[in-house]
């Protein structure tokens, strides 16, 4: 598994380590069975006198591997699994991608599942909140999930080794360790934005059956993130106590020059997360401040940078991102570019080919309507964004004439407007079943025609996989969560400057989506906050509003409803509504239970009992 890390020059550097499959037996990861490709997982079962109870000096050998270049490949091939995927043993690509869209947009209501009833199906039971422990997208996401764990501890257990043996120097051995504890910290709460009731493993019970303390009933579905546990224990502590000894000692710029690797403030950012996801806004404002104030972050020229892969990737927005690259020798379907966002593109025309999934929702597109002034209607009651629903790409359209938000259309593909440098988004003609899942495809993974086979990969089905970086944390990410924090304290106006930052860089008419003439392609009316936030209700819905607006179709907004509370109302009030015009929606419902997703059957059945079912499962 190659991972590849941009310096500041912009020349790449490619680290790689290798799977080796040799005669060893390797011990069973205690949860999920899962054959690792850690040094000291590995054991022997001969007799007493075999050659096999000596030490093997190979290449898996802790004594080869327990030095600076060893260490370095074992914390890459953590790295690596940032990506979601672990082989097509472990399932296919994109049921644990590192863009989380099917657990982040899917499962809330920024987009369908999309192209056809058939395809996929184990993602539309997610969808409906009709999820079973049986879902082979909930196996996947927890072997992979574990694996990575598994790959972060294996740096610590052979970095005690170098220590002791002085053949890493310590102070690359803490920097070592610093960024194997938040890959740990950052892949352990992955399985918590999943199945919540997860347990927290470290590198010294590895061997051991690890268990978790789920609640004995599903709490109230209305209940905000933080108040959910109820008498379960989320491990939030575990995650907590990694990124504060990581933000410790990792530096403020990527080591060695290396872009991709984690930094203090990308460990600062990720407890700012935790400690919002559990309510604690007070102990989430300084770390957030620190990163505004001391971080050398600031917002991208243009909105769309963010989603780039010529000359923007790791621009100064970002805090931490999936590298990924592709026509790399890494295999034939670019396994190290967004491959788990293969199948997200228009069905029929632009890039890809291939396969009309993650379709933008009407419910996330009404959100970008804009007042007279530019502004976002914070109840929801703004007119409808006209779209082409029920037309063939040969009737006569013409796109919505009303003011928009100009963020709408780097976020979704819809008719008559230009989808990058592909032309027009075509209608009906580039989706799937416009009937089902509606007329909009998305677009914030995609690339340009112009980088087609060299910003994508040149092989492999489907068109291949690109390499446009997926941003994990972004500035505006640090912005909108300082602006949440603010209002939850009080400081209202301090949170309208932080949202009034990110309108003033999407007023910019330079940075707008252009016809073939040079003009914008819609009516693109936004406005800033001009009078003063005094009511901490209102200033709390334009927040979260921007945030939705902000972070469309990146991943976000199940878990943004979660923390938020009234998840339950929220989603079932979403249902009724698109049960009038999505007839497949009709069994949709969700129940207390169904706030966080069951731990999967295979799990348990391999734990031998340990591990326990969420409640209402």
């Amino acid at each position: 598994m190659i991972h590849r890390y941009q310096n500041n020059s912009g020349a790449s550097k490619v680290l790689s380590t290798k799977c080796y499959k040799g005669k060893y037996n390797m011990k069973k990861v205690f949860i999920i069975g899962l054959m690792t490709i850690a040094v000291i997982s590995i054991t022997t079962t001969a007799c007493k006198e075999s050659f096999l109870d000596k030490e093997p000096q190979g290449v898996l050998s802790p004594t080869v591997l327990a030095n600076s270049q060893g260490l370095n490949a074992l914390l890459i091939a953590a790295y690596s699994q940032l990506t979601g995927w672990a082989g097509w043993d472990a399932g296919d690509m994109w049921r644990a991608p590192g863009t989380n869209w099917v657990y982040g947009d899917v499962a809330a209501d920024d987009s369908y599942k999309g192209s056809d009833a058939g395809d996929q199906a184990d993602i539309r039971f997610i969808e409906l909140y009709q999820q079973l422990p049986g879902n082979n997208y909930f196996s996947t996401k927890w072997l992979v999930t574990y694996d990575a764990v598994s790959r972060s501890n294996d740096v610590l257990k052979v970095l005690q080794v170098a220590l002791a043996a002085g053949t890493v120097s310590s102070e690359e051995g803490e920097q070592l360790g610093a960024e194997a504890k938040f890959l740990r910290a950052y892949f352990h709460l992955e399985g918590i934005k999943i199945f919540d009731y997860i347990p927290y493993v470290l590198e010294d019970n590895m061997d051991g059956k690890a268990e978790n303390k789920p609640a004995s009933a599903a709490p109230n579905g209305d209940l905000p993130w933080g108040q959910m546990e109820a008498d379960g224990d989320i491990p939030w502590e575990g995650v907590e106590a990694d990124l504060t000894a990581a933000m410790n000692v990792l530096p403020s710029s990527p080591r060695n020059g290396e872009v991709g690797r984690a930094t203090k403030y990308a460990a600062m950012a990720l407890l700012a997360k935790v400690k919002m996801f559990q309510g604690k806004y007070g102990e989430a404002l300084p770390l957030l401040n620190e990163i505004i104030t001391q971080g050398p972050y600031r917002l991208a020229t243009s909105y769309h940078d963010n989603f780039r892969i010529v000359g923007q990737a790791n621009n100064p927005e970002t805090v931490f991102a999936i590298q990924h690259s592709i026509n790399d020798n890494s295999g034939g379907e670019g396994h190290n570019g967004n491959s788990g966002d293969i199948l997200n593109f228009p069905y029929n025309n632009g890039p890809g080919g291939c396969c009309g999934f993650n379709q933008p929702s009407a419910n996330l597109v009404n959100t970008f309507r804009t007042d007279a002034s530019g502004l976002p209607y914070l109840d929801g009651n703004g007119p409808p964004v006209i779209s082409d629903q029920g037309l063939l790409s040969s009737q006569p359209f013409t796109p919505d004439a009303g003011p928009l938000d100009p963020r709408l259309d780097w976020s979704v593909g819809r008719r008559g407007i230009p989808y990058l440098d592909w032309g027009p988004h075509g209608g009906s003609d580039w989706i799937r079943d416009q009937n089902e899942h509606g007329p909009y495809s998305p677009i914030k993974t995609a690339w340009y025609q112009a980088e087609n086979g060299t910003g994508s990969n040149a092989g492999g089905w489907g068109g291949g996989t690109s390499a446009v970086n997926y941003n994990i944390i972004r500035f505006a990410d640090v912005l909108l969560w300082a602006a949440e924090c603010e209002v939850e304290v009080g400081s209202l106006e301090a949170a309208r400057g932080y949202v009034n930052q990110l309108r003033a860089r999407a007023a910019n008419p330079a940075t707008w989506v252009k016809d073939t003439n040079g003009n914008p392609a819609a009516n693109y009316v936004i406005g800033q906050y001009t009078s003063p936030w005094s009511d901490k209700d209102t200033a709390r819905k334009a927040v979260r509003i921007e945030r939705r607006i902000e972070m469309a179709m990146e991943g976000h907004r199940f878990w943004d409803l979660k923390r938020w509370g009234g998840f339950k109302t929220h989603m079932n009030n979403y249902f009724a509504t698109e049960k009038l015009i999505r007839a497949y929606m009709t069994p949709a419902n969700v129940q207390d239970g169904n706030v966080r997703h069951p731990i999967p059957t295979t799990a348990i059945d391999r734990s031998e009992g340990t591990l326990l079912q969420n409640p209402g499962y």
